[in-house]
């Protein structure tokens, strides 16, 4: 009988789990607590190292496939002057791939067709989790209860199966960001593939996919839980006067695509990514602002260093062990500097604080700029064949 493994969470973190699992030859279920699987989000930016993963995965043409390089763009002012430009080609060279733009639906869609549709228990949520032996983990669905060799946690930043793991932890916090965004209903035209906008305290940010529509985001310093009756005519309040594309994005916006979601985070680090044979993943572990577009590929790096370290290690245990060691470290140092960015980038509010930071971006070499990229970029994925 093989190693059997249960997946509580089909998100872009689950599923690349399931996947990398599989691929070394365990047995897997996937749990997902949502009756239906709507694909619910707006757009992504997948990095070299997200990239890598997903080849790993064996998913990696598929998705570049669907996605739309960015090559041209990068910071501007409300007024529409540049902060920094970003060179894709210089970074395409530097490793590899330029950053690639994608609808999430799609990544999910793309994930999903990895897997056996037996492999998914859509509308079953895992209410506990305990170790019932040595090498055996439980998991309760309620009406169903899944006993496994590995138990992965990959169930978002308010995962359930965290609070039971470590029930002294505060959990997640907010940010103080709270984030609008959708895609257009339409094709817009654009000059630049991906751009951010920074004004005081605000942020407006575009991504260009494949098909000619995009994705747009406002990030803006509210106290937590505030909503709008109306979202699209208080973001044409707030950002009328910025520069093109910005007003005609939100005017090719349906109300009802708009989604309103508080940024929060994992701020106080969790001791351990595994407790016996449960392993912590993606959000559920780490959950970070999304200043530097790592969330998602943080969680791919995760599962497939995860299946690499199940491939090679002469023991779960060790794996296990493993994984904590090599993932704890780097997620956190990511998530710390995704803080940093955004205190240094949208957060920043005082006009003197941002006139200086816009002064300091302009003055920055482009060889510095692509230093600090690369180094989260820059990450080479385990082997799992």
């Amino acid at each position: 009988m093989g190693s059997t493994a249960v997946v509580v969470g089909a998100g872009i973190g689950g599923l690349a789990a399931a996947i990398g699992l599989r691929r070394i030859g365990w047995d897997v279920t996937v749990v997902e607590r949502a009756s239906l699987l709507e694909d619910a989000g707006a757009g992504i930016s997948l990095a070299a190292n997200g990239l890598r993963a997903l080849d790993e995965l064996g998913v990696g043409e598929a998705v570049r496939g669907a996605a739309r390089g960015q090559y041209r763009g990068g910071t501007r002012t409300p007024e529409g002057g540049w902060l920094a430009r970003m060179d894709g080609a210089a970074l395409e060279e530097a490793v590899g791939t330029p950053i690639m733009g994608i609808q999430r639906s799609t990544l999910h869609r793309l994930l999903r067709a990895s897997l056996p549709t037996k492999a998914l228990l859509i509308g079953s949520e895992a209410r506990s989790v305990r170790q019932i032996g040595p090498g055996s983990v439980e998991v309760d669905c309620g009406d169903t209860v899944l006993e496994a060799d590995l138990v992965v946690t990959a169930d978002g930043i308010g995962s359930n199966m965290r609070r039971l793991l470590f029930p002294s932890h505060p959990g997640p916090v907010y940010s103080g960001s709270t984030v609008l965004r959708a895609i257009t209903e339409q094709a817009v035209e654009l000059r630049t593939d991906f751009e951010l906008t920074w004004g005081q305290g605000i942020e407006f940010g575009h991504i260009a996919f494949r098909d000619g529509r995009a994705e747009w985001h406002a990030v803006l310093n509210l106290p937590a839980g505030t909503r709008f009756a109306d979202p699209l005519a208080e973001l044409r309040r707030r950002f009328h006067h910025w520069h093109d594309p910005i007003p005609a994005l939100i005017d090719a916006t349906r109300p009802a695509a708009v989604l309103h979601h508080d940024v929060n985070e994992i701020r106080t680090p969790l001791p351990s990514y595994t407790v016996g044979r449960i392993a912590l993943l993606g959000d559920a572990a780490h959950a970070m602002p999304p200043h530097l577009g790592q969330g998602a590929c943080q969680a791919l790096e995760d599962a497939v260093t995860l299946a690499a370290a199940l491939a090679t290690e002469p023991t779960v245990d060790a794996a296990l062990a493993r994984y904590d060691a090599e993932r704890r470290p780097r997620s956190q140092a990511v998530a710390r500097a995704a803080r940093q960015a955004g205190r240094m980038g949208q957060q920043l509010s005082h006009p003197l604080a941002v006139a200086l930071r816009n002064t300091a971006m302009r003055l920055t070499p482009s060889r510095t700029a692509m230093r600090m990229i690369l180094r989260h970029h820059a990450w080479v994925p385990p082997e799992l064949n």
